[in-house]
């Protein structure tokens, strides 16, 4: 039987232009709509979002099987099949390589096991994040289980809330296989870590990962700690009290002020001996006022050591520092970690554990700063898998000094750029960057 063309282009998978243009039509004149219609377009668009992700969902499982495939006819070990998929998907969606895998772990769990949950995001009647919490709450089942809880709970997702599906989940799968769940449980353990990031306001979040009971043992020790010197008069809030012994207790330090590890600041000359406002920058943390960082290396009784780093005069590049740390290895590692801040992938932002080569010493890249590059374990594994390439990008009136385009197997280019050093505003105006992605796009 012939397929008319009209149904025919129905049922195509609609193009990355079709897919813009529609984007493009969201935009609508507000003023003549109704709140009722407001709340119906609202409501329609939440709809929409579900079928979005639904599918992304079905896209990313038959590109991560291309993929592999296309990996076993180049001879890439069976192990070793799949290498650099999640990253690829994760430039894709500007998301990083870590949220790349939950994308792709989500995908292939919809499409190849749940294939209710799929349909109820398809209809849009649930949202991707209350599918994603079904996938993790069964992610320690079989195939076989996590379809009966597929099965069992599919046509009640779309009256339960977060924590409904989080718990009707729990409920079903702690009958189909306790088993599995005592084992996640002795996994988590395992996992046990201690982790530190940025907070609002120049704080930060430093969190311990630890089995039930000693985190609460932890916290109340702490809790009686602060109790006891509140009673004594201390005049400080029990959350201040609490704070403080924690870090005087992990440093062994007599107050939480004397810290004896390297804080690496970076700020211009004349931030550090005038008043000039022009924010500093903690290495890991973030921007930080000038008037703070200041004030942080007056008031530590720890030693304070200077090291001058360089910048070039017309790009602004960092391009140098003064150490008296001479071995190359971890000279050149300080240096890229004070320069890139964090991983160079695009929109990765993990802390960097390696320092690589931009272009790979094994196709003539030499070991300089020019040519390195600060990257997560994760991103220097996945540049490894066939297909990946990087290049120092050209500096211009459109690039930033010092950028490098990340090449995926697909084809695909996407730049990273340098974050900006204290002093030094961006010399890129939105209006370049829009130009920029046009011009890369065209």
């Amino acid at each position: 039987m012939a397929i008319s063309p009209s149904v025919r282009r129905a049922t195509a998978m609609p193009t990355g232009a079709e897919v813009d243009d529609y984007i493009a039509r969201l935009g609508y004149d507000d003023d003549a709509a109704t709140d009722h219609d407001r709340i119906e377009l609202i409501a329609a668009l939440e709809r929409l979002k579900g079928a979005a992700a639904a599918a992304q969902a079905r896209v990313t499982f038959a590109f991560d099987r291309s993929q592999r495939a296309e990996q076993a006819d180049l001879g890439v070990p069976s192990s070793e099949q799949g290498q650099g998929v999640a990253s690829q998907v994760a430039l894709a969606r500007h998301d990083s390589p870590a949220r790349g895998g939950r994308h792709l772990g989500l995908a292939r769990a919809l499409v190849a096991e749940m294939p209710r949950t799929l349909q109820e995001l398809a209809a849009g009647r649930i949202s991707e994040w209350r599918a994603t919490i079904l996938v993790r709450e069964t992610a320690v089942l079989s195939a076989e289980h996590r379809r009966r809880v597929d099965e069992e709970l599919g046509s009640r997702l779309a009256v339960l809330g977060d924590r409904g599906v989080e718990r009707e989940a729990k409920r079903i799968a702690y009958r189909l296989d306790p088993a599995s769940f005592m084992r996640r449980n002795r996994g988590a353990e395992a996992d046990r870590r201690v982790t530190v990031r940025p907070a609002p306001d120049t704080m930060s979040l430093v969190t311990g990962f630890l089995p039930v009971a000693q985190g609460v043992a932890v916290h109340a020790a702490l809790t009686a700690h602060a109790d006891s010197l509140r009673a004594g008069g201390d005049a400080r809030s029990r959350g201040q009290i609490m704070a403080d012994t924690f870090v005087e207790r992990l440093t062994g330090q007599s107050t939480a002020d004397a810290v004896p590890v390297e804080v690496q600041l970076l700020m211009t000359d004349h931030a550090l001996l005038t008043d000039d406002r022009t924010p500093a920058r903690v290495v890991g943390h973030g921007p930080v006022p000038a008037a703070l960082a200041r004030t942080l290396l007056r008031s530590t009784d720890a030693q304070v050591w200077l090291r001058r780093l360089f910048t070039s005069p017309t790009t602004g590049e960092l391009v140098a520092l003064d150490s008296r740390r001479r071995t190359f290895p971890a000279g050149i590692r300080s240096f890229l970690i004070a320069r890139d801040e964090v991983c160079r992938t695009p929109w990765c932002d993990a802390p960097i554990r390696h320092a690589d080569h931009v272009v790979r010493a094994a196709d003539g890249g030499p070991t300089s700063a020019d040519n390195g590059q600060g990257l997560c374990q994760r991103c220097n594994q996945a540049k490894e898998a066939p297909g990946w390439a990087a290049t120092r990008t050209r500096a211009g009136p459109i690039h930033l000094p010092g950028a490098i385009t990340v090449l995926t197997p697909t084809g695909h280019a996407y730049e990273s750029t340098l974050p900006t050093l204290p002093g030094r505003p961006s010399p890129v105006t939105p209006m370049e960057r829009r130009f920029a992605e046009l011009v890369r796009a065209a």
